[in-house]
């Protein structure tokens, strides 16, 4: 099952049927993908990927959430944890994967920090891992930021699939940093 977690001003609830055309439209914008795959997404491999998130939550117990504005309904974006298995760092490829991606009209309110923050507390409640990671692209000012808050500690730069990335982990609450 797959929790609704409210904010202040957010909803994170379980991606629906519904959501595809939002879904679709939000990764074929390429202020969205410039950082993450360089190009827009196709319809195709959008729902694939909503698939993924929902996919998730049978296959590890945590997936990915819709954001929604609380007071209007509005798409927001997506968010939430999953395995890529991208082989990065051998040492913490079973570890969850964060992420997150908004819709350009959403940009620059804190909603990043928002669901990132609401979602890193679920996982420290509910789940029994040392640590989460993250990647961002090195020029991408505003998700640097959105890990760093969220607790994120840069490990190392490199590359994934020819792009550049940060590699970011964040101990569980509690633990030794």
């Amino acid at each position: 099952m797959v929790p609704t977690i409210e904010t202040d001003r957010l909803r994170l609830r379980k991606p629906q049927r519904e959501d595809v055309d939002a879904v679709c439209a939000l990764w074929a914008d390429p202020l969205v993908t410039r950082y993450i795959s360089g190009d827009p997404i196709a319809r195709r491999q959008a729902w694939m990927g909503l698939l993924h998130l929902v996919g998730h939550w049978d296959f590890y117990g945590y997936g990915g959430w819709i954001v929604e504005e609380k007071s209007t309904g509005a798409f927001v974006g997506q968010v939430g944890f999953q395995q890529f298995v991208r082989d990065i760092d051998a040492s913490r490829d079973d570890l969850p994967e964060a992420g997150w991606v908004l819709s350009p009209p959403m940009h620059g309110r804190g909603y990043a920090a928002e669901a990132v923050g609401a979602t890193i507390a679920w996982v420290d409640a509910n789940l029994d891992v040392p640590s989460t990671v993250a990647i961002v692209h090195p020029e991408n000012a505003a998700s640097l930021r959105v890990a760093e808050r969220a607790g994120y500690r840069e490990l190392r730069r490199t590359t994934y699939a020819t792009h550049p990335i940060v590699l970011f982990e964040r101990l569980r609450y509690g633990s030794e940093q």
